[in-house]
């Protein structure tokens, strides 16, 4: 069977056939199946291309924050949160925050000043939090078992490779 390349922006070919949709993906791609296969171990893939079932590696994710992905513009961590932990208040000056929770319950809370979080809603699986920059915010598990959730950062907010095993690792970290 013959396949014609396709280039795409980063010039790397995916060799497309005569099925609509059917394609081949260069090894530097990852699926689900081939993170799983491979070592299922969670780190920083960007920037290249990947794909990953993110509701699994959500779960998966054992740590305060690992980064998943890390590009020019945009990150995507990883979160768990034990049962009673919080984020922690946190603003992000120049950075809009997108959060989902894949498992678990908490209540979210955001506001313009740190003393006056007036949005305060319950949050569960599947729910999709949007968070504009320079807004005042935080999460807390309020279930009993972990609270496993994603962010995206746009632009990114953590250094390539960042896994903060607890969140007192990340708090003596940032300071």
């Amino acid at each position: 069977m013959h396949y014609t390349p396709y280039y795409h922006q980063w010039q790397t070919p995916v060799y497309y056939g005569w099925q609509p949709y059917s394609y081949y993906v260069p090894n530097h791609y990852h699926t689900s199946e081939q993170f799983q296969q491979r070592n299922g171990k969670l780190k920083d893939y960007g920037p290249r291309p990947f794909v990953i079932n993110i509701n699994e590696a959500s779960k998966q994710n054992n740590t305060y924050r690992t980064a998943l992905w890390t590009g020019t513009h945009l990150q995507v961590t990883l979160m768990s949160l034990k049962p009673g932990e919080d984020i922690g208040l946190e603003i992000h000056p120049n950075v809009d925050q997108f959060l989902r929770i894949e498992q678990g319950q908490g209540v979210v809370q955001i506001g313009k000043s740190k003393n006056n979080l007036t949005f305060k809603r319950k949050v569960y699986d599947d729910d999709a939090i949007f968070i504009p920059a320079g807004t005042w915010h935080d999460v807390t598990n309020t279930g009993t078992t972990p609270l496993k959730l994603y962010s995206i950062y746009a632009p990114p907010n953590h250094p390539f490779g960042t896994v903060h095993v607890t969140k007192a690792n990340a708090l003596a970290e940032e300071h």
